[in-house]
This record gives structure tokens, sequence and C-alpha cells, in this order.
């Protein structure tokens, strides 16, 4: 596994190289995935056996990924 982020590693073996919780097979779109929809905190680190510090490590990687993004609008 690679941290690329606080608490957020990627591994090819592992979903699909997609970025899960650093040490377990958790990915960070689940997590936010599940906050959207509007469970609780606690509910979701219940769930996934996570911390509260690796939700927010979550939601951080999501938020600075979509800061990068760059939309155009088609015209």
């Amino acid at each position: 596994m690679t941290v690329i982020a606080p608490r957020i590693a990627v591994d090819s073996e592992v979903c699909f190289g997609k970025p899960v919780i650093e040490g377990t097979r958790v990915p960070v779109s689940v997590v936010v995935g599940s906050i959207a929809a509007g469970d609780s905190f606690e509910d979701v680190a219940r769930e996934y056996g996570l911390t509260l510090d690796d939700i927010r490590a979550a939601l951080s990687y999501a938020a600075k990924r979509v800061e990068e993004e760059t939309v155009r609008a088609a015209t």
C-alpha cells in the first residue's frame, strides 16, 4: 500500500487501486457517499470500523480532489 494523503492509501491489489482508508479495504468513495446520504459520522464509523479521524481524512481527501478538478461548461 502507498500512502497518498494522511490516512488514505492505494494498492493495486485492494479495491482495484481506488483510494481507501489506510489499513482497511474501505474506499474513500463509500465513506463520502455515506456521509452525503445523511449517515452520521458515528454511524459510518461503527458500520465500517473506522475512527472519526478516518472519516475526516476521507472528506479532506475528497475535497482536495474536487478543488483540483476543472469543469468547462459546454457552449
